[in-house]
């Protein structure tokens, strides 16, 4: 893979971490958890930021940090607007194609068939930027049906860095 880039992850403090879709991965060298509201919120000057509305992410966009909220939808939106310098971190989406194996039961998605469970669209990120994406999915539940859902989206998608292989 290529340069070390860590990831930075704020998780909401009520984050139900039996539950977390990114528990299990606190460890790793390339991911960087902070607490919400606990620890301040660095703003990261040429940092990605995932946003349903934004740009599609491209493998043109290799070389930048990635930042990525995690809590449920209503607390992610209010952690959104907290963002220091909000105007000014780059926003990018993923494609609308990839879709989530997580049994969702809230309803404050705006597009709850692209809002995709934080680990998968964690390993969908690093995978269309050619990031380390083994291990990501090792401790998901919905591993298994995360890459078969996705499968064809990603053997044809050409904006993406790497081939893909089931991690």
């Amino acid at each position: 893979m290529n340069a070390f880039l860590p990831t930075t992850i704020l998780r909401h403090r009520k984050e139900n971490l039996k539950k977390c879709s990114l528990h299990g991965l606190e460890s790793r060298e390339d991911l960087h958890f902070l607490t919400y509201p606990i620890d301040p919120i660095p703003f990261l000057e040429n940092a990605i930021i995932l946003d349903l509305e934004a740009p599609p992410l491209t493998k043109e966009d290799h070389g930048h940090q990635l930042f990525l909220i995690d809590g449920t939808w209503k607390y992610a939106a209010v952690m959104a607007r907290q963002l220091p310098h909000n105007k000014e971190w780059i926003r990018r989406s993923l494609p609308p194609e990839i879709r989530t194996a997580y049994p969702r039961k809230q309803t404050d998605c705006s597009d709850p068939e692209r809002g995709l469970a934080s680990v998968e669209a964690l390993y969908i990120a690093h995978y269309i930027l050619g990031y380390e994406t083994k291990g990501l999915l090792d401790h998901y539940y919905w591993k298994s049906q995360f890459l078969e859902i996705n499968s064809e989206s990603l053997s044809c998608n050409t904006t993406f860095h790497q081939p893909f292989q089931k991690s």
